[in-house]
């Protein structure tokens, strides 16, 4: 049998003809490609299965119509998503977002690098995501809690504690969770784990909030160590203001360095004294009790407010962007690199462009892609399921010590295939470490 040997661009062209206009996962699957397939090359077990052609169909995609009706009595009429991507290691784990950007293509572009993210952790769990075009922001509770239950109505049929564990993402905080977990429990009449980032009442996990963005952090400072640096006394640009954000600003401050932005759709805000602990404490009651807008803060402390921009522009050796997909352009990693960035790690999925990657590369800039440094949500998510099924609760300490662990041991492995000639490379390291795990398994399976 005759050796197969993929290429990159008819690997590509045949992709995007089978998925018309799904830019947003044709991106996706091109960041995996360019280091994956020189991999699966030297690894002709690989490539004669076919494996990353498999890798790049889900499994199954759920699509429904959510009706819900709004405090005026009007019918309201959204679209519900799952895609189950993968589950070649475990029952699959994913986020849902509720927010107007989604569609099909962002749901397969984030189910696509959850697989390899949940295979990082090393914890059993495929990979998923869920969600809607239904937007929250403006809506009463009750309105929202209307429609998480007939969202839920739909999707109930297709989860479960070993069949797919879906989680909170953009949208879809504790209030969202706790009304889709008592839904789905009313509905199916038993208490299972089948939802991740629940309150601590009824099956959550402490530091489950803090996860993403600490793991962010404890990733960045595994980079900083590894070259013998650290976060101490280091400017740290952040975009965002949700959770991720937050506990990024909070484990970077703990950490000794001055973190000096953070934004929101609105705009950015530039604190050059720094945000303190106790200015972090007004953005997080700001953000998710009050619901306002980061604006606030800076009439509040008197520091400067960019509306309608992001916080490329500001000189950090430092960037954690934190908001969502596409943040950075390769023009705003020029002005990064020439204003003195010595390290990036994405807090949120797929912040940077493909062309914006490479500038950070070309100029030895330590750069961490998200399906490795902010693994750590879905790993304390992965952690809230072991607790549930055992029907026990870790201490934080343990919890944050595990965590610490396991960001850890997803650096180790970008080592191992990510190294050499001085510079790690950390996108080279992160795609094959999590692509082995899943291609043996899929490789044990046969033609499945």
């Amino acid at each position: 049998m005759q050796i197969k040997t993929l290429e990159l661009d008819e690997f590509m062209q045949g992709l995007i003809r089978r998925n018309p206009g799904e830019t947003e996962f044709h991106q996706a699957v091109q960041e995996v490609a360019e280091d994956i397939i020189p991999f699966v090359n030297q690894h002709p077990q690989y490539g004669d299965a076919a494996l990353l052609e498999r890798m790049t169909e889900p499994d199954r995609i759920i699509s429904f119509r959510v009706c819900w009706a709004d405090d005026e009595g009007n019918i309201r009429v959204n679209r519900g998503y799952r895609v189950q991507y993968n589950n070649a290691i475990g029952p699959y784990k994913g986020g849902l977002r509720f927010h107007p950007s989604v569609n099909q293509s962002v749901l397969k572009f984030l189910g696509f690098e959850q697989v390899f993210k949940n295979s990082l952790t090393t914890l059993p769990m495929g990979g998923g995501k869920g969600g809607s075009d239904f937007n929250p922001k403006g809506k009463s509770d009750r309105e929202v809690m209307r429609f998480c239950q007939s969202f839920m109505t739909e999707l109930h049929k297709h989860i479960g504690p070993n069949r797919d564990v879906p989680a909170g993402d953009i949208g879809v905080g504790a209030r969202e969770i706790g009304y889709l977990f008592g839904q789905y429990k009313r509905l199916e009449n038993e208490f299972t784990g089948t939802l991740t980032g629940k309150s601590l009442e009824f099956g959550g996990s402490l530091i489950r909030t803090e996860a993403t963005g600490y793991g962010t952090v404890y990733f960045m400072e595994l980079m900083l160590n590894h070259r013998g640096d650290s976060l101490k006394g280091k400017e740290v640009v952040i975009s965002g203001s949700g959770n991720v954000a937050q506990y990024a600003a909070e484990k970077a401050i703990q950490l000794g360095a001055k973190v000096l932005t953070m934004s929101d759709s609105g705009g950015y805000i530039y604190d050059k004294d720094g945000i303190s602990e106790e200015k972090l404490a007004f953005i997080i009651d700001l953000k998710t009790i009050r619901r306002g807008r980061i604006s606030e803060y800076a009439e509040k402390f008197g520091c400067d407010y960019h509306q309608g921009k992001r916080p490329w522009d500001v000189p950090c050796q430092i960037a954690l962007p934190c908001a969502t997909q596409n943040e950075i352009s390769v023009e705003n990693a020029k002005t990064l690199v020439k204003n003195g960035i010595i390290a990036i790690a994405e807090g949120a999925n797929m912040p940077t462009f493909i062309d914006a990657i490479h500038v950070f590369h070309d100029n030895k800039v330590l750069y961490a892609p998200g399906k490795a440094s902010n693994a750590g949500g879905v790993a304390v998510s992965g952690l809230e399921m072991s607790q549930n099924s055992q029907r026990i609760s870790w201490s934080r300490k343990e919890l944050d010590e595990r965590l610490r662990n396991i960001m850890s041991d997803i650096h180790q492995q970008c080592l191992k295939y990510g190294g050499g000639n001085g510079y790690v490379d950390y996108v080279k390291g992160a795609w094959p470490a999590g692509f082995v795990k899943v291609a043996n398994a899929m490789l044990a399976y046969g033609v499945v």
